[in-house]
């Protein structure tokens, strides 16, 4: 029986190997986020200066952003890795630190460490909240608050009583305490919200919805302050009222 052949071996030009491909990332979805994260620390530093108007301004231009850079990433097929963790980042500046922190400057710091307590909860859960995200994807993405709702809701709030120069200062600090600990907690509560991705801009819808769109859109200009936070409270109690009903039904 004859003895095996050793095989050949085989010789690999060093000068013809291709070169490793050099990875990039997409520059109209991460620069909308970049938007986003600047916004967010603007409404920081403004909120600092006493310029609370501005501040929640900022929040709400972040949350804009916010929502642009998604769509943007899925109709143009850019999204990435990178561009969710960068946008997660983003979200906990703007929609995490910048609330808490523009609740704090405006009436959080008159009760002391109850007031950076409450802060801090709020801080805290959208850091949680924002984490069990990022490990999970979309399953759970509307389990618990959306941060942008949870920050709609303070920093609107905060901008209705800015107008109302009547109240106490702490009856303001207590107003404020309650409702930033709340919306905290309702980001890492096991509660199931309806969720806006599952509409459809190219879809067609009843009249009567748009309808009830624009009526929406000139409310807001009317009184933004009060209708923003009347439809961010609403849908943040949807949730716990939705999981009542399901919990009476069952």
């Amino acid at each position: 029986m004859s003895a095996a052949k050793r095989p050949e071996p085989v010789l690999i030009d060093l000068d013809e190997t291709p070169a490793p491909r050099r990875r990039g990332i997409y520059l109209l979805p991460n620069l909308i986020t970049t938007g986003a994260l600047f916004a967010g620390f603007y409404a920081i530093i403004a909120g600092m200066d006493g310029h609370f108007i501005a501040a929640v301004l900022a929040v709400y231009a972040a949350a804009a952003l916010d929502t642009a850079d998604g769509r943007v990433a899925r109709y143009t097929h850019t999204e990435s890795e990178f561009g969710a963790i960068y946008d997660s980042l983003a979200d906990m500046i703007a929609f995490g630190a910048a609330p808490a922190l523009v609740a704090f400057s405006f009436a959080l710091g008159d009760l002391g460490k109850v007031g950076w307590a409450a802060a801090f909860v709020y801080m805290a859960s959208a850091a949680l909240r924002l984490a069990r995200y990022s490990v999970s994807g979309t399953i759970e993405s509307f389990t618990g608050l959306a941060s942008p709702a949870a920050a709609t809701i303070v920093v609107s709030l905060v901008w209705v009583l800015a107008e109302l120069p009547t109240l106490s200062s702490t009856t303001v600090a207590i107003v404020v305490a309650l409702v930033t600990g709340a919306a905290g907690l309702l980001m890492v509560a096991p509660i199931t919200y309806f969720s806006p991705k599952t509409f459809a801009l190219r879809d067609q819808v009843p009249f009567v919805v748009f309808v009830a769109v624009v009526m929406i859109f000139a409310l807001a200009f009317i009184d933004p302050p009060r209708v923003l936070l009347l439809i961010a409270a609403g849908y943040a109690l949807s949730g716990p009222l939705l999981a009542l009903r399901r919990y009476l039904t069952a």
